[in-house]
């Protein structure tokens, strides 16, 4: 039997940009043993046998207790990371976007998250998730794809 070589595997999560009145919508990382500390999005791992946007959607309901819509939300950047030294893979994270949405927005994680505001988008705090700075700054520049670490 010939020996078959185990296929490249890479992690994918989704993120959720909420826009309102000029602010985006930050959580800030707490007891997770990454990024402690950071903002970064309503965000999450795919679980296997569900798309990106069906992950999102049960991300949103299970992070800040809103309620979305498949249909209203719209892949606006992808980020290919490359493994981190020590890290376990490579990454692909997927940003979505909607305007829309049901629910009146909650920390449903304290556990995981100490504090879910809204920060001017003009003025956001200085401790952001490396990677969600510049997947931010590639949105503003209306950047579909980029890469970190290659």
């Amino acid at each position: 039997m010939p020996i078959t070589k185990e296929r490249f595997k890479i992690i994918p999560a989704v993120y959720l940009i909420l826009k309102k009145d000029g602010k985006i919508l930050l959580s800030r990382r707490y007891n997770t043993e990454h990024e402690d500390g950071n903002y970064s999005l309503v965000a999450g791992h795919l679980e296997g046998d569900e798309s990106f946007r069906q992950a999102m959607i049960r991300e949103a309901k299970e992070e800040a207790d809103i309620t979305l819509n498949a249909n209203n939300l719209k892949v606006i950047h992808i980020t290919h990371k490359k493994k981190e030294p020590g890290g376990d893979s490579e990454r692909v994270d997927i940003f979505l976007k909607t305007d829309k949405w049901k629910g009146k927005i909650k920390n449903m994680e304290p556990n995981k998250c100490d504090d879910l505001k809204w920060f001017l988008i003009d003025d956001l705090p200085e401790n952001i998730v490396s990677y969600i700075r510049h997947a931010l700054k590639q949105i503003e520049k209306n950047k579909f794809y980029s890469e970190l670490g290659f």
